[in-house]
């Protein structure tokens, strides 16, 4: 494991294609309020660059700062951002747990699923308020997999359930990590926290189909696939009737699926 966790989805095009649907606005809307032009935001973990892009468009003329473990991960933000038009980012590889950075450099720090990969989330958690200015927010947002919600109940979507949660916290981190944020924020330290909770809703045959046919492709050819099948945790065929699982789902005239996530909004007081 690497010092900041074992990324458990991986880098695969079929994890990627589903994280370009990510964009500011479905994913941080309870940080946009709080952006104007001119400030200066440190995006740990831009993956894509989708919502980075967003959030750069909000900030500008400000700088954004995209943080990324590797720099060919870094590379996809920054072809993102480019095609964009956005012209005031610096690109940094990194680690959360010990950034590399000034104290009080940003004005907002934002990590969107982040957190629930993380060895240390309390440490990620002091770092990215150690980086950000007095006045400054910190804003995270993590999925919650214990709180996902599907109809109909295949028993394949269960096992895919059981498994993903036991290859994750194989890998160090918390799949369930909305219900932690505000017990990890207070860990830190933080002064002043708001928090919330949002929802993805995928139940029309467009939206199913790609969610479906993504994680049936996840399951089958994804950092995910290698993990499972060598901890002896699944079998080939096992990952089979989940993908099989996935695809029902996505076909049947009723599916739906709810993904719930935490939200936390740091406020960190302003200098005296």
């Amino acid at each position: 494991m690497t010092p900041t966790g074992t990324y458990t989805h991986g880098h695969a095009e079929s994890v990627l294609r589903s994280h370009r649907t990510r964009t500011a606005e479905n994913s941080a809307a309870y940080l946009l309020g709080h952006l104007r032009p001119g400030l200066s935001l440190l995006d740990i973990g831009s993956g894509p660059g989708t919502i980075t892009a967003g959030l750069a468009e909000r900030i500008a003329p400000g700088q954004l700062t995209a943080l990324e473990t590797a720099e060919a991960v870094l590379a996809t933000t920054r072809a993102e951002i480019e095609r964009r038009g956005a012209h005031t980012a610096r690109y940094l590889v990194g680690d959360v747990h010990h950034l590399d950075l000034a104290s009080d450099s940003f004005d907002v720090v934002h990590a969107h699923q982040v957190l629930q990969h993380l060895s240390d989330p309390v440490a990620a958690l002091r770092e990215m308020m150690r980086v950000c200015r007095p006045g400054g927010v910190v804003a995270v947002r993590d999925g919650d997999y214990s709180g996902f919600a599907w109809y109909p109940r295949l028993p394949g979507l269960d096992r895919w359930h059981t498994l993903y949660q036991a290859a994750a916290r194989a890998n160090g981190g918390e799949p369930d990590a909305g219900r932690h944020l505000l017990a990890w924020a207070h860990s830190a330290g933080a002064p002043t926290v708001t928090v919330t909770s949002s929802t993805w809703c995928y139940a029309d045959p467009e939206s199913r189909g790609e969610w479906g046919g993504m994680w049936a492709e996840r399951i089958s050819g994804s950092a995910i696939t290698d993990q499972l099948l060598d901890s002896g945790l699944a079998t080939r065929a096992d990952l089979d009737e989940i993908a099989d699982a996935w695809r029902e789902w996505a076909a049947h005239p009723d599916g739906w699926i709810s993904i719930l996530h935490g939200e936390l909004l740091i406020h960190l007081p302003a200098a005296p």
